[in-house]
């Protein structure tokens, strides 16, 4: 009986070509399953070319998640709002979702499964803070399907788009999901404090149980437009040790490059204007102080740019003129780079384009204008006692400060100087509208008034003019006094 359980395949959790499993051996219906070729962690794909995660197809997950979270969000807008309690942090919703439906549930061809919501009342608040209405949350990941990201990063997790360009659903880990639950108290301090951050906007954490597993999901904010060109893409994290992308991953259209790559590629570092790289590197350094405080480590600075100077010399191919996107205005406060730092540097660092998507106005050390995408990401990895022991075992055969995983405090500190002394430097762009003004006005004060220095040598030349005017007045007086004295006296001579 156990062996039978075992060999059935719920129907949903099935590829499209028929009741195959996993291992590619004959099936009761007589047809041999494709099989399942495992890339990285649970993360695989079949011989169709389908990804499959946890032996379940990525059309039945998207269809799962789309039909979980319509009905949480649905079900949570008849709930009154209140302030959040410490208890709503510990909070699970669970609804069975049965193939055939129920009275609260569709019927769907996903194969029965369990959605669970955690901490809904406490997600609900983090959305509301940033702006994001319940329908809009839930039109932009069900109205449309899922975009699957093909980039799956080196923990082998999956990746989905929203169709309007705005949020990331992400599969994680059991102690990733456990370690968010346990950070939410200290997040959702931290985001009354200073919602200006680069750190992750989480907007909701899930589960998907089917068939013995559990796909934990996370709904986050997007970094990087999928209407904007990107030219280079780095995850940096200030160490060096094995800190460059492998010749699989540069072989790739727009490979992540890492540390290493950078300070080959561009030494030079990316310019900021000065109100723009004041404003970057107090953001980086509040939001390292909330990491330390958290004893989190090993997160990476994800960094998109695109060359404004290049996209203006290379016509888009017409493949890609074809499937481009059109840009979307975002909707979420705070979303873009550009907002996630202070928004006072925004007119001192403006450009002349007409730019929607908060790129950060930069320069590279060729003077190309760039659009610079950037986020804290990768946050939930604690420094645990597993890490410990990683970072004592590679200290062994390298140094110890060149590493990734590193104590906190050592980890933010080194962060930060990367950051803000390698890849971005402070100068003054010629491109700011108000540089530019100010610099006319002062073109234009020049013009009209004479310079200090002309004033000072005019002044120069005019006193010893004055003082010889004086010196002959005094000699005129004092001939004055000598007539008047002989003549004061000859007349004295004569009575």
């Amino acid at each position: 009986m156990a062996t039978a359980a075992a060999a059935e395949e719920p129907q949903g959790l099935q590829s499209h070509h028929g009741n195959l499993t996993e291992s590619g051996k004959e099936t009761a219906g007589g047809s041999l399953a494709p099989v399942v070729r495992k890339t990285i962690g649970h993360r695989g794909v079949d011989q169709t070319g389908e990804t499959v995660y946890k032996k379940t197809p990525s059309w039945a997950l998207q269809g799962s998640i789309q039909l979980g979270i319509t009905h949480t969000v649905c079900s949570l807008a008849q709930k009154p709002e209140r302030d959040v309690l410490l208890q709503d942090f510990e909070e699970v919703e669970t609804i069975y979702f049965p193939g055939e439906g129920s009275s609260h549930t569709p019927a769907h061809h996903y194969g029965d499964f369990t959605f669970k919501t955690y901490a809904p009342m406490a997600f609900r608040y983090f959305r509301e803070m940033f702006c994001i209405q319940p329908d809009d949350y839930m039109c932009s990941l069900c109205s449309e399907d899922l975009i699957e990201l093909s980039n799956s990063g080196a923990s082998g997790s999956l990746f989905y788009l929203s169709n309007d360009d705005q949020f990331i659903v992400k599969t994680v880990q059991r102690k990733e999901a456990e370690f968010l639950q346990k950070l939410l108290p200290g997040y959702f301090m931290n985001l009354n404090q200073n919602r200006r951050t680069l750190l992750p906007k989480f907007y909701g954490l899930y589960c998907i149980q089917a068939r013995g597993s559990n796909i934990r999901i996370a709904v986050m904010n997007n970094l990087l437009p999928s209407s904007v060109q990107l030219h280079l893409k780095f995850d940096l994290k200030g160490s060096t040790y094995n800190r460059r992308a492998s010749s699989k991953e540069r072989a790739k259209a727009l490979p992540t490059y890492k540390d290493l790559d950078f300070l080959q590629d561009m030494s030079e570092g990316m310019m900021l204007d000065a109100d723009m790289y004041n404003a970057f590197c107090k953001t980086v350094q509040r939001d390292c102080l909330v990491l330390q405080s958290f004893k989190i480590m090993d997160y990476s600075l994800l960094v998109g740019i695109h060359v404004i100077d290049r996209a203006n010399r290379e016509p888009p191919t017409q493949g890609e003129s074809a499937t481009a996107k059109k840009p979307h205005k975002q909707k979420v406060l705070y979303n873009t780079p550009m907002e996630a730092i202070q928004a006072e540097g925004r007119s001192a660092g403006s450009t002349d384009s007409d730019d929607t998507t908060g790129g950060i106005p930069a320069r590279n050390c060729k003077g190309e204008r760039l659009l610079v995408y950037i986020g804290i990401i990768d946050i939930l990895q604690s420094y645990r006692f597993i890490k410990m022991l990683e970072h004592t075992w590679k200290s062994l055969v390298q140094d110890g400060d060149t590493v990734s995983v590193h104590r906190p405090g050592f980890y933010a500190e080194r962060f930060q100087k990367f950051m803000c002394n390698t890849v971005f430097k402070k100068v003054q762009l010629k491109t700011s509208p108000s540089k530019r003004r100010h610099s006319t006005l002062r073109k234009s004060d020049s013009a009209g008034a004479p310079s200090a220095e002309a004033s000072s040598s005019k002044n120069q030349n005019q006193q010893p003019v004055k003082a010889q005017d004086e010196k002959g007045k005094e000699g005129e007086d004092q001939d004055n006094g000598v007539k008047e004295e002989t003549t004061s006296n000859a007349e004295n001579t004569k009575s």
